[in-house]
């Protein structure tokens, strides 16, 4: 299922029944993001990514960012975000939201007794959510998925 709204595209939810297992290979050792070093022949194990990404499989969908709001937040116009609606939607985390129907992805911030949807680019204004009664969060981002 795709559902297009308001500049963001939504994937469809994750059925853990039906999605289909891709093991990858999974090295034993990091890899050294500076200077290298000598790699290990040995792979660890085999990673499912849906395990990885996806903790709360009936609670977790995908959508598709629009725009560069979030960009501070290493969130591109075009990556796809996992969004997970298990995890508690706390001052400090990547939220997605419905505010007057339209969605967003913001930053949520508790300020005293005021709550706002801050961007990660001071071209964009924050909304104080604090009264609305507009406002919902759809889930906390837990990934965001890009080409590099």
């Amino acid at each position: 299922m795709t559902l297009r709204m308001n500049g963001l595209e939504l994937l469809g939810p994750v059925d853990p029944d039906t999605a289909p297992k891709m093991l990858l290979p999974l090295l034993l050792t990091g890899v050294q993001a500076g200077f290298p070093s000598p790699a290990d022949d040995f792979i660890d194990k085999r990673l499912d990514l849906n395990e990885h990404l996806i903790p709360h499989p009936a609670a977790t969908f995908f959508v598709r960012a629009a725009g560069d709001s979030m960009l501070g937040a290493g969130i591109h116009d075009g990556d796809l975000l996992v969004v997970d609606r298990a995890v508690e939607p706390c001052s400090g985390r990547v939220v997605m939201a419905a505010i007057g129907g339209e969605l967003t992805v913001k930053r949520l911030e508790r300020k005293g007794q005021s709550l706002f949807l801050v961007p990660a680019n001071p071209d964009y204004p924050s909304f104080d959510v604090t009264a609305r009664e507009d406002f919902e969060i759809w889930g906390v981002v837990s990934h965001v998925i890009h080409k590099l």
